[in-house]
């Protein structure tokens, strides 16, 4: 107990609380201009890139950079790395959408609120992982696994942006690729072709610029060459009118409608809330039956509510595919008809027109149009307020496994990115020190408005080629979004929606990774095949990708106490490198007296009675058996079941007239023999430092008076496949 107290009081060095005292001593001007222009380099990238990933966790733009504000300085100063860059990223952006989409609306002030809250947890379990020294936990999500649900997850990212490139709506259905058909469908009727034009040109400029230089900031240039050619050419056309001026009855009743059904949806969440205020309080009272009368009305209300939801959805999507044509009649008034259906005596006006409709309520007095392309639109000035988060407890505990999941996930990218960056600069990287890097980032970052941040692939390795020396650098674009969201913010209002969603589209493609696939199956098959499964199960259970982790998590735990139970054990005999090898893959003919039986893995209880199976079976097919070496120099540990089945093998054999040896027993393994007295019971004269060593202190004993000559163990003897079947 007394040896594990300085490993839990390794925080108190301070440059284990404090890392960047490590470098800090030692920094001068040319550090500082190193940095000052790496973080200048990667804020150039961070700046679009955190506002494309906010959307896509279905937060309005400028949440992204309240996420690209405090938390990369955070990680960067009390992280392992010093070129980290944190933000937000793809993935994590992805699974932030995926946990609060059940919730609430996506953009309400309640989905702010609980992405808020997600990040405080993700930060929160990431911080205590890392100070309990835990950071191998993340072994949990394996290789092949990561592989399959990355590219799986790439894949959804990408078709996720299709409406926004091509200008269409499509709500979300109960699985992605049945999303995927719905935008097909709209994309083939209704394209809004200057949108996909304007993210067509995004997406020349970025490839054209990568190709011609990594050094220039592509994503920048292409935002704002795109943000200046939609302001002038009047993008972004629109107008209010009152409900009135919608000439087709049909479109008018569909605006009632949808109105109705979002009253109904908010009204039912305010009975959810009072619902389960009225359970909190049954679960202190003890009242049993009333917390099962209301589970009951909780299940129904949940019912009601997504074919309520599901209303809603099918008459947004109606109006969204209403197009019209407007303009001023005779007297002056605006008007505004079916597409096509518009009178001669109409002074036109604009193009095709088209309903705004989002997730809140019409107001029919001032009902949004639009012919024009989709713009971020305003962003409000100055810093965001702090505080911290509203602390509900069933929110939390509704959040739990997805906040569990994008933290080691996003801990996952941080130290893969971490350590490959640490192979070209040969710093030191640890872990748990990353952790409560990620972990100090999320938490703070949610006092700041953050939703959960992790490292990001793109932006550190811009953060290296930029020449970055320390964390400073990711200080310096830190401070760079702050001055973007004092002073720039109104540059950004006319960047079309689908400018962002090529920014997406080209960052997600550098996360498929075919070679992965290839890469695992010839590792191991079965590692191959838990990251198509992952694969495969990801794209079929997204948008609820969780469900695809814990598939690949469950088939890689059952992989793994399959091969632990059913460890390789194999007979040994002499190669043609004088080296005793496994005598069936090698081709080799076996002792007819000795067995040496090599074991490798530890002998648990899973396994013990494997190992007593693979004895009693040499001693039924060898007939003339008269000594078994049991190989241990690969069991590396020993518990109470495999003492007892070992104590079990050795009674059974010799009670049989056989004896039986161990050879190259770990000293771990042999203390417990020791204190269990099979050591005794063995005999010390039976345990042998070597393979080598057994066979040949018991090798004339056994083959006295025998028949065998040039025995396998002494004389390299391989099989013969030809017609006479003897031995060579």
């Amino acid at each position: 107990m007394t040896q594990r107290i300085p490993a839990l009081f390794a925080m108190a060095n301070p440059s284990t609380l404090f890392p960047f005292l490590e470098w800090l001593p030692g920094y001068d001007t040319r550090h500082l201009k190193s940095d000052l222009l790496a973080g200048l380099t990667v804020a150039l990238v961070l700046i679009p890139q955190s506002m494309a990933y906010a959307q896509l966790a279905g937060l309005p733009s400028y949440y992204g950079l309240y996420a690209a504000f405090l938390p990369p300085a955070i990680a960067a100063l009390f992280g392992s790395s010093r070129q980290l860059a944190t933000g937000p990223v793809a993935v994590v952006s992805l699974m932030t959408a995926v946990a609060l989409e059940p919730l609430a609306v996506s953009g309400s002030q309640a989905y702010i609120a609980y992405a808020v809250l997600l990040a405080l947890m993700v930060g929160s379990f990431q911080f205590v992982i890392g100070l309990l020294r835990l950071g191998l936990v993340v072994n949990f999500l394996s290789h092949p696994v990561i592989n399959g649900f990355t590219n799986a997850a790439a894949i959804i990212i990408a078709t996720g942006q299709l409406p926004k490139l091509f200008g269409i709506t499509v709500d979300n259905a109960d699985r992605h690729y049945q999303t995927l058909h719905q935008i097909i469908s709209e994309i083939i009727h209704y394209t809004h072709w200057p949108t996909l034009l304007m993210g067509v040109l995004a997406f020349l400029i970025m490839a054209t610029l990568k190709k011609i230089s990594l050094k220039i900031p592509n994503v920048l240039v292409a935002v704002a060459l795109t943000t200046l050619l939609s302001w002038a050419i009047g993008f972004d056309q629109t107008t209010v009118v009152p409900i009135e001026a919608l000439e087709d009855a049909h479109t008018r009743t569909l605006v009632l409608q949808y109105n109705a059904a979002l009253a109904e949806i908010h009204q039912m969440a305010d009975d959810r809330t009072a619902l389960n205020a009225v359970l909190e309080k049954a679960r202190k009272d003890g009242a049993a039956l009333q917390m099962i009368n209301t589970r009951r009305d909780l299940d129904i209300l949940d019912n009601n509510s997504t074919l309520k939801k599901r209303q809603a959805g099918n008459y947004r999507q109606a109006l969204n595919q209403v197009l019209m044509d407007g303009g001023q009649d005779a007297i002056g008034q605006i008007r505004f008809f079916p597409k096509g259906a518009c009178p001669d005596d109409l002074s036109p006006f604009g193009s095709t027109w088209r309903l705004q409709v989002g997730q809140s309520p019409l107001d029919p007095a001032a009902l949004p149009l639009s012919c024009g392309g989709k713009v971020v639109g305003a962003i409000p000035r100055g810093l965001p307020g702090f505080s911290l988060p509203d602390i509900d407890g069933h929110t939390m505990v509704a959040l739990l496994p997805s906040a569990v999941i994008i933290a080691l996930l996003g801990f996952m990218e941080a130290i893969s990115i971490a350590k490959a960056m640490a192979a070209k600069t040969g710093q030191r990287i640890d872990p748990n020190q990353e952790l409560l890097g990620q972990g100090l980032a999320n938490m703070v970052g949610a006092i700041g408005q953050s939703y959960p941040v992790a490292g990001s692939f793109s932006r550190s390795a811009v953060n290296l080629q930029a020449g970055a020396f320390s964390g400073m650098s990711c200080l310096f674009a830190s401070l760079a979004v702050v001055a973007t969201l004092f002073f720039l913010t109104p540059l950004l209002y006319h960047l079309p929606q689908s400018v962002l969603a090529a920014i997406i589209m080209m960052a997600v493609a550098g996360l498929i990774n075919l070679r992965g696939f290839i890469h695992a199956w010839r590792a191991q098959w079965f590692d191959g095949a838990i990251s198509i499964v992952t694969f495969v199960c990801t794209l079929a259970f997204a948008p609820h990708l969780d469900r695809g982790i814990l598939v690949g998590v469950g088939l890689s735990l059952g992989v793994f106490l399959y091969r632990s139970m059913r460890p390789k054990v194999v007979d040994l005999s002499l190669g043609l490198d004088m080296a005793l090898h496994d005598a069936v893959s090698h081709g080799l003919k076996e002792c007819r007296y000795i067995d040496a039986v090599r074991f490798d893995g530890p002998l648990f209880f899973a396994n013990a009675s494997y190992l007593e199976d693979q004895i009693r079976h040499r001693r039924r097919i060898k007939k003339q058996l008269k000594h078994i070496i049991i190989g241990a120099e690969g069991i590396s540990d020993i518990d109470a079941s495999g003492q007892e089945t070992l104590a079990l093998i050795v009674d059974r054999v010799r009670s049989a007239g056989i004896d039986i040896s161990l050879s190259g027993v770990h000293e771990a393994v042999m203390e417990v023999l020791k204190r269990t007295h099979l050591y005794h019971r063995i005999g010390a004269d039976h345990f042998y430092p070597s393979m080598k060593n057994a066979i040949r202190a018991i090798h004339d004993q056994t083959h006295r008076g025998g028949s065998e000559k040039n025995c396998p163990l002494t004389t390299v003897r391989v099989l013969d496949s030809g017609p006479s079947g003897k031995g060579k």
